[in-house]
């Protein structure tokens, strides 16, 4: 039997609806019309999604998921354009906290490491910390390290 994918929907209507990656690899890409493509992901994968929304008077949403796409019979969380769910790592809304998050993102690019492949933990930290209106605490090699070396004892 072949794992199920989970599917993300994206739409993109410039200036009104814009949803897109932040980073992930997903294992199929496939455009739908001119607006919308639609992505799927294999079981275990890290990936972040971003959704903005506008109207005539301005932003009316602005968030950022990053999530772990889940086995067959393992538990998950219904997300907006994820099916069926996944496991939320990071749940994220309103200009401020989306930017904290983005520049942790961005620290973890700058020292050459994939952000899908770090530890999942960070980022549950990550959205606590955002939430709780504390500092995010820097991503360290060290800390990778470790998260890899318990990932191999894992498995």
């Amino acid at each position: 039997m072949t794992a199920a994918l989970a599917q993300v929907e994206l739409t993109w209507i410039e200036k009104r609806i814009e949803q897109w990656l932040r980073f992930g690899h997903p294992v199929e890409d496939r455009i739908l019309d001119r607006r919308r493509r639609l992505m799927r992901f294999a079981p275990g994968s890290v990936f972040a999604f971003v959704r903005w929304t506008a109207n005539d008077y301005g932003t009316v949403i602005f968030c950022l998921d990053i999530v772990r796409t889940v086995n067959a019979g393992e538990p998950f969380q219904t997300i907006p354009f994820v099916r069926p769910g996944a496991e939320s790592l990071l749940a994220l809304s309103s200009w401020p906290k989306v930017r904290c998050a983005l520049e942790a993102i961005d620290a973890i690019e700058a020292m050459a490491l994939d952000p899908s492949a770090i530890s999942p933990d960070y980022w549950r930290q990550v959205g606590a910390r955002i939430a709780a209106g504390q500092r995010v605490s820097p991503y360290t090699r060290e800390r990778h390290e470790a998260w890899l070396a318990r990932r191999r004892l894992l498995s």
